[in-house]
């Protein structure tokens, strides 16, 4: 099992980023994908999940500016960050999960076993 995500970068307050989570050793029928972010000197924080039935889950904090989506051909999950503040600044990673939890385990980064390398976004003018 293997994530890679990719698609930092720098961008200015207010824009857009679109990061990738390309996966291989499993299909999203028996696993749940997560998306985490950590911020210098701070815990790891839920951002998204997205769960077989392609049900999809997001931070309170980030509903309405961030989207998990996948392509199951391309064994690829997005995160689609929109409106992104200097807050947003942070290593995003993707995780891979049982397709078993329910959906308050989804929320914490201890329940996902695979995880990728991260990808550092900075929002900053």
């Amino acid at each position: 099992v293997q994530l890679q995500a990719s698609g930092g970068g720098l961008v200015q307050p207010g824009g857009s980023l679109t990061l990738s989570c390309a996966f291989s050793g499993f299909t999203l029928d028996y696993y749940a994908i997560g998306w985490f972010r950590q911020a210098p000197g701070k815990e790891r924080e839920f951002v998204a999940a997205l769960r077989t039935n392609n049900n999809r889950y997001s931070s309170d904090s980030m509903k309405g500016r961030f989207t998990i989506s996948r392509d199951s051909a391309k064994n690829t999950v997005y995160l689609q960050m929109n409106s992104l503040t200097p807050e947003d600044t942070a290593v995003y990673y993707c995780a891979a999960g049982s397709a078993r939890l329910i959906v308050s385990s989804l929320f914490a980064a201890s329940n996902y076993h695979y995880w990728g390398q991260g990808t550092l976004v900075t929002v900053s003018s």
